[in-house]
């Protein structure tokens, strides 16, 4: 606080005065007093003796925004002080210099300062007589009540309080006493209040602030936990339920191995039961035919009890004529001449209703279809003479004799002309169903068909090339082929706009629809066609590369349920559009190699609620944003055949989208789907409709390939070009899988003899079988198919190096019914071994040339470092 008026501060003044009381008062110097100040120009201008006038000093600025309060003359420091200097003296001022001031100054008593501070303010005209005055009240008043500006009018005094005791001299750097007012201590006051609150409440900001992230982040750690905890908790959880299913899963199994057992016991208690006592019927049929005559035989054989007495076999004779439908005519041949009883049964006559001599084509010839129709031609009804190409004349005369024939196939028989057709019109007036192609018939043979089978409904011309537009009008002249449903045109190029105009004059019924292979097809030749022939039902338009949305158009008009079009870059997804609005009824679509096919026209179509086969193969815009959707749709769980083969961005969510949604799926192709990984695979393993899976070039492994013969009704596996298989894959599939029938596992490098081994030994019912290009494989492997695969028809062992002669001669002695065997690349199996032991094959390819480069291995069976990967495997 501020010190009274009137009090002495202890600094300056006060403590002069202080300094004084203890003595007894001195006397005054008045010599040195009165010379110590003198005014400038009193006086004549001249200091007094002794003095040394100095260099004249600038004063300070006054405060900021305050003039001089007094104009005071100038005023030189002489005397004692040593210094002369000259400047405007102020009272604000003045005294904290003197009072800080060393020197001589520094030294004066109170008094001294007291006349000071009064000549100095009051600059009186005689600082002299002045002086006396002053110094005549002090000493009568006295040294002791001297107070700093008792020297000063009162009209001059400052209305200011004197501030003792203060640091604002340390603060602002000024130096002596400091006067303020009460209102700039309030305001002092004030803006240090202020400043200390804003700096508590800052701090007390900041320390709320930490408390609440630390709150904050405890409670996140407090989240963390939780969540950690709970996912402990669910792995041991999950932990324990593994467990207690592979437990169970291991009882489950030990049980079943024991029911096996013991049904594998009574199976072969009751096998040997019906053996024994089928040899001991043997034995007695052998001593019957024995010691009876001829003519007992004959009296016999003509009874209706003989099956009943002397059969040789348990089976009923219904489904012995059931088996006997399904063998060629030489193994029927072969089992006439078992016994009595099974030649009876090939006289049936329900067996010949339908000949085949397209199994034995090899072997026809003119006398055997002669004799063979002679015989039967009241029962014949379907007669197949396919790639037939030794027969001739006397073959289609016989042909004409069978008045009942309804289904003829002719196909790739190369002594049919003009003529043989004329024989064969004459007598097969009911015919529904004509096969001519690959022929050579020209227009006179259509003129034919016009005339003399009205009632024709399926008609081939597939790559008959030698009749013209012409005699596609002889379709409609006459009777005319008015009721034909089915047309084949496949390859007949020589076809014009004009051509299709007169099929659709005069064939409006047609519903089936074949045009493959023919590059000179054309938007205008569909639109030509429908005009009239509205009942289309089924297209197929394979290798026609000028065909567009427009034929689809054109095609809206008809109930569409099958379309087929392949290998074609201006089908749009317009097309899927024109589908989903106009035939609502579609059930088979085959899009393959269209390549302008996007997910947006899967879209389009997944309203379709009777789609049950789609086929987008090499239609590689499509990906998982196609087909989920179309899965997801009406159709999914409808669909039993499904290809996206080499679509290339279809990857496991498309495919796990399909085991839960496709429940009647039974065949799928995800052929070179290289993003499709075991993940999706083992999601396939729960499918029990599933049969036919082809998962070349995929990036599965053994665990997938485990997880898919979990359910074990898969007949065909193909897991081509499959690196990541080995044969504990192959092992772990077969052991689940019994009813394999076709497998191929070739380019798969790391695959050796293990491999065919389990093939072999848990899959008896194999067909068919291609191992080409496992470098691995030796004669071993050959001998496990030969030795347990009695059915197999086709084998492929191109590129395994290893084999030898040897494998030859297993196959011959154990594959009795092998057809087609492929060896290429195999340097080892020599020419002389391929004509000793494949020459009642249908079909053998052998050469000993150098291996392609795409193989990926030498003569060795190393793996090469620089591989080129194949496109296709050989024909």
């Amino acid at each position: 606080m501020a010190a009274p008026a009137g009090s002495t501060s202890p600094r300056g003044v006060g403590e002069a005065a202080r300094s004084d009381v203890p003595g007894p008062p001195q006397p005054v110097c008045w010599s040195s007093l009165l010379v110590s100040l003198v005014p400038t120009g009193v006086g004549g201008g001249t200091s007094s003796p002794g003095s040394i006038r100095g260099r004249e000093a600038t004063p300070p600025p006054p405060p900021k925004g305050r003039p001089y309060p007094l104009a005071v003359p100038r005023y030189r420091l002489v005397g004692s002080l040593g210094i002369g200097q000259e400047a405007p003296l102020h009272f604000s001022w003045i005294l904290p210099s003197f009072l800080s001031a060393g020197g001589t100054i520094r030294g004066f008593n109170g008094l001294s300062k007291v006349l000071l501070c009064g000549i100095i303010v009051m600059h009186p005209e005689d600082p002299l007589t002045f002086l006396e005055e002053k110094l005549r009240e002090i000493m009568e008043k006295g040294l002791d009540g001297v107070l700093w500006y008792m020297c000063i009018d009162l009209s001059l005094h400052p209305k200011l309080k004197r501030i003792s005791e203060t640091y604002l001299n340390t603060v602002l750097g000024l130096d002596g006493e400091q006067l303020m007012t009460e209102e700039l201590c309030a305001k002092a006051w004030d803006f240090y209040s202020r400043n200390l609150i804003k700096l508590y409440f800052g701090r007390w900001i900041k320390y709320n602030l930490l408390r609440k992230n630390k709150r904050k982040k405890a409670k996140q750690k407090m989240a963390l936990a939780v969540v950690h905890y709970n996912i402990q908790i669910l792995s041991v959880i999950i932990q324990k339920w593994s467990t207690w299913v592979q437990i169970h899963k291991e009882k489950m199994t030990l049980a079943a191995k024991r029911l096996q057992q013991i049904f594998n016991k009574i199976y072969l208690n009751a096998v040997m039961k019906a053996w024994h006592a089928e040899a001991h019927s043997s034995l007695k049929t052998k001593a019957y035919f024995e010691s009876s005559a001829k003519e007992s035989q004959k009296g016999c054989f003509e009874s209706n009890d003989l099956t009943v007495r002397y059969k040789t076999s348990h089976l009923p004779e219904k489904a012995l004529l059931q088996i006997f439908r399904y063998v060629n005519l030489v193994d029927l041949a072969r089992c006439a001449q078992v016994s009595q009883t099974w030649m009876l049964l090939t006289q049936n006559n329900s067996l010949w209703s339908d000949i085949n001599f397209s199994s034995v084509k090899h072997k026809v010839q003119d006398q055997i279809v002669v004799n063979t129709l002679q015989k039967w031609r009241p029962c014949v009804l379907r007669l197949n003479l396919r790639g037939c190409y030794s027969l001739h004349w006397p073959s289609f005369k016989s042909i004409s004799e069978c008045k009942n024939l309804q289904e003829l196939n002719l196909s790739e028989c190369q002594g049919l002309n003009d003529e043989s057709m004329r024989l064969i019109s004459e007598g097969c007036r009911a015919l529904l169903y004509l096969n001519l192609s690959y022929t050579d018939i020209t227009n006179g043979t259509l003129r034919l068909l016009s005339s003399s089978f009205p009632n024709l409904q399926y008609l081939s011309l597939a790559h008959c090339r030698k009749f013209t537009d012409k005699g596609l009008l002889y379709l409609g002249s006459g009777k005319g082929c008015h009721k034909l449903i089915y047309l084949d045109l496949s390859g007949c190029i020589q076809i014009s706009v004009d051509g299709f105009r007169n099929i659709a004059n005069g064939c409006s019924r047609i519903q089936e629809l074949l045009i493959n292979k023919m590059p000179t097809l054309t938007d205008r030749c569909i639109q030509a066609l429908v005009e009239k022939c509205q009942q289309i039902m089924s297209v197929v338009f394979l290798d026609s590369p000028h065909l567009s949305d427009t034929t689809f158009k054109a095609l809206a008009e008809c109930k569409l349920v099958k379309v087929s079009i392949e290998g074609n870059n201006q089908i749009t997804d317009l097309s899927f559009k024109l589908m989903n609005k106009c035939c609502p009824y579609i059930r088979h679509i085959h899009m393959a190699d269209c390549q302008k096919i996007t997910d947006a026209g899967l879209k389009m179509i997944s309203p379709l609620k009777h789609i049950l086969v789609l086929n987008v193969a090499d239609c590689i815009r499509l990906s998982d944003g196609g087909v989920r959707p179309f899965v997801q749709g009406s159709s999914g769980a409808k669909l039993r055949e499904l290809n996206l083969t080499n679509c290339i961005h279809v990857t496991d969510a498309s495919v796990t989208e399909i085991a839960q949604r496709c429940h009647q799926l039974t065949y799928l192709n995800l052929r070179h789907c290289e993003n499709v990984t075991d993940a999706g695979i083992e999601a396939l393993g729960n499918m029990s409709s599933l049969i036919s899976i082809d998962i070349s070039g995929t990036s599965i492994s053994d665990m997938g390939l485990r997880a898919l013969g979990c359910h074990g009704k898969i007949k065909e596996l193909s897991i081509s070009e499959c690196k990541k298989i080995s044969d504990t894959g192959i092992q772990e599939f077969c052991k689940g899988t019994k009813y394999l029938e076709y497998c191929h596992v070739s380019y798969c490098p790391q695959l050796t003899d293990e491999a065919v081994k389990a093939m072999a030994f848990h899959c008896h019912t194999l067909t068919s079988v291609n191992i080409a290009g496992c470098p691995k494989m030796t004669d071993t492997c050959i001998q496990y198919l030969a030795a347990a695969c009695h059915y197999l028809h086709f084998l492929d062992v191109s590129g395994c190096v290893h084999l030898t002669d040897k494998a030859l001669k297993y196959l011959w002695k154990g594959c009795k019914q092998l057809q087609i065997l492929k060896m290429l690349y195999c340097r080892n199996i020599t020419k002389e071994a391929v004509l000793k032991y494949t020459a009642k094959l249908e079909k053998q390819e052998h050469n000993d040339a150098d291996l392609p480069s795409w193989l990926g291995y030498d003569w060795d069976g190393n793996i090469l470092t620089f591989t080129k990967k194949h496109t296709s495997e050989p024909e």
